[in-house]
């Protein structure tokens, strides 16, 4: 199956390094400095001590490649709509695509431009960033994609994809319930990401000092509630899941809204904490810990896209 890695970051790079590496057909997708590094030297990824250079086509055109089978959408949520929309010509009537972003509404939204027939649901995890143009580093061990049709049968395409994933050494699995399980990798990011962005704590700090985890359990907790409102599978126990799921990430781990935010970039505030408190609004479901850390993290998320908020207090 082509494989196109629409956005070469950590998530997208990483496993399309993987595929690459195996000798799978990959295209990666990429702009500026990282493009021009990746067609003069390859995709150099990191880890653990070791560094392995993938060769494979990159453009920040995708009009010009071809038709692919599977799109991984790397790119951050405020880009996914577009990014959808410049991939449409890439796309035959059998491609699907993959949303790789932190979130519960990613899939919906490629559905909304590429149609419901090419999309399929997806969520994955991956401590792998760009440290250089051109060059990835990829910390610890918790790598893997997990992805399902929408009605959650188990096409022949996706135990294709799942295969070929796994014969390139990725970790890869259909879960019965897709959105279940982007849903319990949503309690981390929703849960967990704003109160780190907040307090500019990575994982080992965040999870240690009494008065933070207290407050992270709360807001893990208001997330396992929407979702139970909003008629996912969740079970209370995912709170106590998710707080070991924390646990088990390296000290210095940092959630990508941390990053953003610090380095005065636009994040996925949105997508992440602010999702949380609007789906909360429409659920009638109470999020106080979402709503403070939202409110908190708005102002510079505001500042670095330049924008104006609303009367909602959502940033347009």
């Amino acid at each position: 199956m082509r494989t196109a890695i629409f956005g070469t970051g950590g998530a997208g790079g990483y496993f399309g390094a993987q595929l690459a590496l195996a000798g799978k057909e990959v295209v990666f997708i990429a702009r500026g400095e990282h493009l021009r590094a990746i067609q003069q030297k390859g995709l150099i990824l990191e880890t653990e001590g070791t560094e392995k250079v993938i060769k494979a086509v990159a453009t920040d055109d995708p009009a010009t490649i071809g038709k692919v089978d599977v799109i991984l959408m790397g790119v951050k949520t405020w880009q996914l709509r577009d990014a959808v929309q410049s991939a449409l010509p890439m796309m035959h009537d059998q491609t699907f695509v993959i949303p790789l972003q932190n979130g519960v509404e990613a899939a919906a939204e490629i559905a909304e431009v590429a149609g419901r027939a090419r999309t399929v649901n997806g969520t994955c995890n991956t401590i792998t960033r760009i440290v250089a143009p051109g060059r990835l580093r990829s910390m610890g061990s918790v790598n893997f994609l997990m992805f399902g049709e929408l009605d959650n049968s188990k096409s022949n395409r996706v135990l294709q994809f799942r295969d070929m994933l796994l014969s390139a050494g990725v970790r890869a699995e259909i879960p019965d319930d897709i959105q279940l399980a982007v849903w319990k990798k949503f309690c981390f990011a929703g849960g967990c990401g704003g109160i780190s962005a907040a307090s500019r704590a990575p994982a080992g700090v965040f999870r240690s000092v009494p008065e933070t985890r207290a407050l992270i359990r709360r807001s893990i907790a208001e997330v396992v509630a929407l979702g139970q409102a909003m008629g996912v599978g969740l079970e209370d126990r995912q709170v106590d899941e998710t707080l070991a799921f924390a646990d088990s990430l390296a000290y210095e781990s940092t959630p990508s809204l941390l990053r953003d935010i610090a380095a005065g970039k636009p994040s996925e505030l949105e997508a992440w904490t602010g999702a949380v408190v609007r789906l909360a609004r429409k659920s009638g479901v109470s999020t106080p810990v979402a709503d403070v850390i939202y409110a908190l993290l708005l102002p510079q998320e505001q500042k670095a896209r330049g924008a104006a908020v609303s009367g909602s207090g959502v940033i347009q």
